[in-house]
């Protein structure tokens, strides 16, 4: 199997969190990743790991066509040896297939559903639709409420018009935004407020708790809300390429043509646009020849373009769900890319509360100051948060409950290695307070890493400590990563024995690796603290 499908530590931990979930008794369990997360080479990988587990075929359900496509080829990369076989519309590929892949839509059709047979494991993708009664006719059907083990994956797990609690028992994982960020695997993201004057918000009605599409676009548009939304994306996303959301389909090529006429290349997409206009238009933006698209709440889902790097919600909403889906399109990873933007177009004064951007973490978070990253915004606020007092750095549990590795050297000293980097913690003057330094293996060097690096409470600067490692070699600082479990290599065993380091039969590559940093850091961090006598000032 490809690298690129090998799960990551957090995702193979959300498959055995769904495995051990069934052996406990709950049925149907949800896992909850952020947008740009890996939920397809999750339950790729979970299909592979559950087969010779289950009695039947997994079945995967999704509602949109790029969805469908998308999970489709992703199992055919995961298993290249099975016949994956896709159930939608004039396609009808179950009979020899091992694993299918199918349209909700098409499965709401009894006869459809009544030919496919001995079904083991469903995969229900993008769940929080499911408590519609499309989808639970479907799950109900297949065995959902007779103990079939059911896996949902979505960014959100909210709906608007609820009833997602008589579908789902469990959420058995689910990873922040800020996770994914720190460990680079999604880009940053900062957000900047676009005021229209003219609009008013308060007059919008409400419908399923959340303002009400039509009348939204129509003040939209009254408001002259497209004209401000491109002189504020000349000014803060002119290099960017971006998706505007919209709440209609009318508000969708007005916002276009707004956009296009000031010289920002922008094209509008929506649902029953002919499938060969919509393909063109989403491969020129693709190809870069369109620098914007804009859609009727169309590209909320299964569509990811990695070089998106802004976002426009030009759809305020109450709902955080809606939110996370817009807003997590521009996060992705790609060359060159250094962060997200989301423009979020708001009126002058509104009574209403509307999701924004500490709506894509589950982190309390106040809102971030305008233009300031989500990253930055928890630096301070937690940097604020810490009450100065007396904390035991001693509190061993603190390192030990850490997914981060934290090692400890001879002289008493906890450390992080990251890729070459060690990151360590000495006592500051202040009764419990300390400071975070770095040692770099190959050239020796002492320093400080970026800010704070003056003394700051225990738990903080633990905390900090463990951002650094993370940002730097994630897969080296955690102590779940794959690598750990691998059999140590004849060339580790020798270096142990070259520098005299004990080791034992069985030890792993991680195991090996543990002992030689703590040789390492020994060495040399523990001379240097003797050294400096520990100053605050020490660089």
């Amino acid at each position: 199997m490809s690298e690129t499908f090998k799960p990551r530590p957090y995702q193979q931990t959300a498959i055995d969190k769904l495995l051990e979930g069934w052996r406990t008794g709950n049925n149907r369990l949800v896992v909850v990743l952020p947008t740009g997360g890996g939920k397809t080479v999750v339950f790729a990988n979970l299909i592979k790991q559950t087969l010779g587990l289950i009695q039947g075929r997994p079945l995967v359900i999704a509602h949109r066509e790029e969805l469908i496509t998308q999970a489709a080829a992703k199992i055919q990369a995961v298993l290249p040896d099975l016949n994956v076989g896709i159930v939608k519309a004039e396609r009808d590929e179950h009979e020899d297939a091992d694993v299918i892949v199918a349209s909700v839509q098409t499965l709401a059709v009894e006869r459809r559903r009544n030919a496919i047979k001995d079904i083991g494991l469903i995969i229900v993708d993008e769940c929080h639709h499911a408590a519609a009664r499309t989808y639970v006719d479907v799950l109900d059907h297949f065995g959902a409420w007779r103990g079939l083990p059911v896996a949902g994956f979505t960014a959100t797990l909210t709906r608007r018009d609820g009833g997602l609690a008589e579908v789902w028992q469990d959420v058995v994982f689910r990873m922040d935004i800020l996770d994914l960020i720190t460990d680079r695997h999604l880009v940053d993201v900062r957000g900047k407020r676009v005021v229209v004057d003219g609009l008013d918000l308060d007059a919008v009605k409400v419908s399923a708790g959340d303002l009400q599409d039509a009348q939204l676009g129509e003040a939209l548009e009254a408001s002259g809300a497209a004209k401000v939304v491109a002189e504020a994306y000349l000014e803060h996303a002119a290099d960017r390429p971006g998706i505007c959301f919209v709440p209609t389909v009318r508000s969708a090529q007005h916002m276009a043509e707004v956009m296009t006429a000031h010289g920002i290349s922008t094209a509008a997409v929506w649902g029953a646009m002919p499938k060969d206009q919509r393909t063109a238009t989403l491969e020129s933006y693709e190809a870069g020849h369109v620098q914007v698209l804009t859609n009727a709440m169309l590209l909320t889902e299964g569509f990811d373009v990695p070089k998106t790097s802004c976002a426009v919600i030009a759809r305020p909403t109450k709902s955080p769900g809606l939110y996370v889906q817009m807003a997590g399109r521009a996060l992705r990873l790609a060359e060159g890319k250094r962060d997200a933007l989301i423009l979020d177009v708001l009126g002058a004064s509104t009574r209403h509360k509307l999701a924004s951007i500490v709506d894509l973490t589950d982190r309390a978070l106040a809102e971030p100051k305008d233009g300031q990253s989500l990253t930055e915004a928890v630096d301070e606020q937690e940097d604020q948060a810490f009450t100065i007092g007396e904390i035991e750095w001693e509190d061993v549990d603190l390192f030990h409950a850490s997914a981060i590795r934290w090692l400890k050297t001879r002289g008493g000293t906890w450390f992080i290695p990251a890729g070459g980097v060690f990151y360590f913690l000495v006592r500051g003057d202040k009764p419990g307070f300390y400071l975070i330094r770095s040692w770099t293996k190959e050239t020796g060097e002492f320093r400080c890493p970026p800010p704070p690096s003056d003394e700051q409470p225990f738990e903080f600067s633990m905390l900090h400590a463990e951002m650094y490692a993370k940002r730097r070699a994630a897969p080296l600082a955690h102590k779940g990563s794959n690598w750990r479990t691998r059999p140590a290599s004849p060339g580790q065993i020798g270096l142990c024995r070259h520098l005299r380091i004990p080791t034992q039969r069985g030890w792993t590559a991680g195991d090996v690796s543990d002992a030689l940093d703590v040789h390492n850091a020994s060495t040399a961090i523990d001379a240097w603290i003797a050294n400096t006598l520990c100053s605050a000032t020490a660089a």
